[in-house]
Order: C-alpha cells, then structure tokens, then sequence
C-alpha cells in the first residue's frame, strides 16, 4: 500500500506506528488535533477531506470512550468517508472484550463499520498497554509510591506497544492481515502487585499497589476532572481485572508477527533505561 495515514499519530500507538513505517521508507502521514503532519479533529468532519487526500490505507482510532457521543457520526462516517475518498485498507484499533459486548460499547459501531466497509480490514484488540505505568494513567501512581487502583488481586496480561505497533505496521502494509481480529496480549498475566515490585526493582523507588474500593475510585477520578461516564467505564474495566475476567493470554502477537509478545520485564528494563520513572 502507498500512502499511509495514522490517525492519532501522536499518541501511545500512532508515533511508534510512524517511526516503524518512516524507517522502512514507506510515505506516512500522521494526523492528530495537535503536532501532528496533518491536522485532524474526529469531532470535525470539515478537517477529514484533507487529511485522506491520497491515502490508501488509514489507521483508525477512536479517543471519545464517554457514553452518549453518537457513534455514526464518528468512526462509521469517517470508514464511509475513507472509502469513497480511495482509501483500499483499513486497521482499526480497538480493545479487548468488544466481540462479547453489547451494542452500547463505545468501539462495537466502529468494528462493525470497518468490517462491513467493502475494503480489506484488520481489527485489533488489546489488552491493557504495559505504557499505562509509564505515559498515562498509571504514571502518577508509580512517581508517588502508590498504585491506588481497584483491581485486588487480578491478573492480566500487558501487552507492549511497541508489539501493538508492530502488528499495526505489518497490517497496513502485508496482504497477509486482511480480515483478521487480532487480541493482542502480553507472554503471561501478572498483577499489579507483581508490576508495581518488578517496576521497584528495575528502578530503586517505591512502589507498591493499594486495592481502593471501586466506588471511591470513581469518586477520585471525577474529582480530578474525568467525565462521570468515563470514570465509571474506566472503573468497570479495572473491576473485570478484579474479578478474574481478562486473564486469558492470546496468540493475536505471535499470529501476526510469527514471534511471542515482549515480556513485561522487557518493557520495565527499557523503560527504566530511557529515565520514564525518574
């Protein structure tokens, strides 16, 4: 494929999708509000036609996870869009247990849309980002010492961005991925007791995890300005962990790159190394 767009190409996946592209000498172009080649809003429409001038092959983010958006006007407009603009591929970054969920989940209107857009598709769908301890969410609570999070004692397997990346780029530009839905998983499951002690150790900080009551997680997320309906999405997910659902590791890595995912201690050793915790 020729032209290659990266929707959300400043963020956790799109930059390292980029670089990988850039390196192997493929056109890409990034997209994003802000910083990246070319400017993109999904709540614009108006800022779509320019950004899918010339591109064959898109990948696709959804960043609104708050109930009540309108879901065909975002990702299902934007597919059709895409289609009728030439766009021959699509891969779509979606999240785990979307297959299962019911038609109010946030990303189940943009798999059905890439799926039934009459162009070659791949979905993927991982689980937690090992990246969370060290570019978002989990970051805080690692610099402070604590992990404060309602997850008890449950496991799930974090899988490397640099691994997510990796299969995106192999989608956007192998015939191979077409019409695959790849679960994208870490080589085991471990908890945030576990990640909180390996972080420690690579480290020489602090770090340990506190189960919170799931209410008062809620509670302290909407006090630090997150939207009531995503504070609760976002606690029903940790919640799942807590109760032992997600635990399963998936093969979707090792299908599409022919090798196992990085092991979690991986990312912490690389991760200690570029000074994210310091």
């Amino acid at each position: 494929m020729d032209n290659i767009l990266v929707l959300g190409g400043t963020g956790t996946t799109g930059r390292r999708i980029a670089r990988r592209l850039k390196a192997a000498g493929r056109p890409v172009r990034t997209a994003s509000r802000t910083g990246g080649d070319t400017h993109f809003d999904l709540n614009a429409p108006v800022t779509w036609a320019a950004a899918l001038d010339g591109a064959t092959a898109v990948y696709l983010v959804e960043p609104d996870l708050r109930p009540g958006v309108d879901r065909q006007a975002r990702i299902p407009r934007l597919v059709a869009d895409a289609v009728a603009a030439g766009v021959k591929r699509l891969v779509l970054l979606s999240a785990h247990g979307v297959g299962r969920a019911d038609d109010t989940h946030p990303l189940k209107a943009a798999e059905q849309a890439v799926r039934d857009s009459g162009v070659e598709w791949t979905i993927l769908q991982p689980d937690w980002f090992a990246q969370n301890f060290s570019e978002s969410f989990w970051l805080p609570g690692v610099l402070t010492g604590t992990l404060a999070l309602p997850t008890g004692d449950g496991r799930t397997p974090f899988v490397d961005a640099e691994d997510i990346a990796e299969v995106a780029a192999a989608a956007l530009t192998e015939d191979r991925h077409g019409g695959q839905t790849y679960r994208l998983t870490g080589p085991r499951a471990i908890g945030f007791g576990e990640a909180a002690g390996l972080i420690a150790a690579a480290t020489g900080r602090t770090v340990r995890h506190l189960d919170v009551d799931p209410d008062l997680f809620v509670d302290r997320m909407v006090a630090e300005g997150a939207p009531t309906g995503v504070a609760r999405l976002l606690t029903g997910l940790l919640v799942d962990i807590r109760d032992g659902r997600g635990a399963e590791v998936s093969d979707g890595v090792e299908r599409a790159l022919g090798r196992p995912p990085r092991p979690f201690e991986d990312y912490v050793a690389e991760a200690a190394a570029a000074g994210r915790w310091s």
